[in-house]
């Protein structure tokens, strides 16, 4: 599978003037914001609101995190596959280490985590990661709004009770010349996420025809926006949720973040009745969040591609209209 550099990828500034909402520039960001999430399923924002000053002290901080005692990094542990740390092993890559930080937008998380890696405690990891945390929490729930407000619907259409989980994440060089897998191809299984890099590149994302674009040159103010598979069953098919890897080369480590829109348990994932008429039938059914994020992680998932999770837990066939839901 090829990379192509010629395919373009969307990108949304998003100025403070145009965040009020209400205000035509609001209105024109939701049409771009739909647009991107429709067609592709992703974008990158630039967004000035964080500085680049955070972002530098928070990969300073990841890399003072990788080097604690693995006996440290193991207490590190969830219920939620995924959601602790993982070291390098073949079932993810042998380039890939990853934290997971929950509720990231409450200190006293993230206060919790810092002291299983550092007993003694870290008030500057902590007082980075909670601020970078919150107000990448403060734009995943921006850019929801911006969806919900574009097609017109109520706020409460995409009424979920949620935390915003992190990951912090290192790729480490692949031996000199080669080109290899940092994370394997999936498409998301949170809501949605955005992601935060340094400026080494390696996310790719899928396009057509099984090509490949790579994300190369994103300003020091710039975020991707990704579309989740549940944000798509909500949708009724109308936003894209796109593989996406990341691929490793070259003589330098890699460090990310990604934040991601974690629906409590219990939520029932529902797509609005303005989604579906006879030309837009019903593609899923209302399902239980946790029950479907539980199922993308288990041992017969392996055997699915990973962008067809959703349809196999969650496809109706046939596909149902209102018309026939409502004799």
């Amino acid at each position: 599978m090829s990379v192509d550099a010629k395919i373009e990828f969307p990108v949304i500034e998003f100025r403070s003037s145009d965040l009020e909402r209400g205000t035509n520039g609001w209105y024109r960001l939701c049409k771009k914001v739909r647009e991107a999430c429709e067609i592709f399923g992703y974008f990158e924002v630039v967004y000035d609101t964080i500085s680049t000053e955070v972002r530098e002290e928070m990969f300073r901080l990841m890399k003072e995190l990788v080097e604690v005692p693995v006996e440290r990094k193991q207490k590190n542990t969830s219920p939620l596959p995924y959601h602790g740390w993982v070291g390098p092993c073949a079932q993810v890559s042998l380039l890939y280490e990853g934290f997971g930080l929950g509720d990231v937008s409450n200190y006293d998380s993230v206060k919790n985590f810092a002291q299983l890696m550092w007993p003694e405690g870290h008030p500057r990891f902590c007082d980075t990661i909670h601020t970078i945390g919150t107000q990448l929490e403060v734009l995943n729930k921006l850019i929801l709004l911006m969806i919900i407000d574009s097609y017109g619907l109520a706020e409460d259409s995409l009424k979920i009770n949620y935390t915003t989980s992190m990951r912090m994440m290192k790729y480490m060089t692949p031996p000199p010349g080669e080109y290899e897998i940092g994370l394997f191809p999936h498409t998301d299984k949170p809501v949605s996420t955005i992601i935060c890099e340094d400026q080494i590149p390696g996310l790719e994302i899928e396009v057509n025809d099984g090509r490949w674009i790579r994300l190369t040159n994103l300003s020091p103010s710039s975020f991707v926006f990704m579309v989740g598979d549940p944000l798509k069953a909500w949708s009724n098919g109308r936003l894209k949720s796109t593989n996406h890897r990341v691929m490793m080369s070259g003589n330098k480590d890699r460090f990310s973040i990604a934040a991601f829109i974690m629906p409590n348990e219990g939520t029932i994932i529902k797509t609005p009745k303005e989604f579906i008429d006879k030309e837009h039938p019903q593609l899923f059914k209302d399902f239980d969040f946790m029950k479907f994020f539980f199922f993308a992680f288990s041992n017969p998932a392996r055997h699915i591609d990973n962008g067809q999770l959703l349809y196999d837990f969650a496809a109706l066939s046939p596909p149902v209209s209102n018309a026939h839901m409502e004799k």
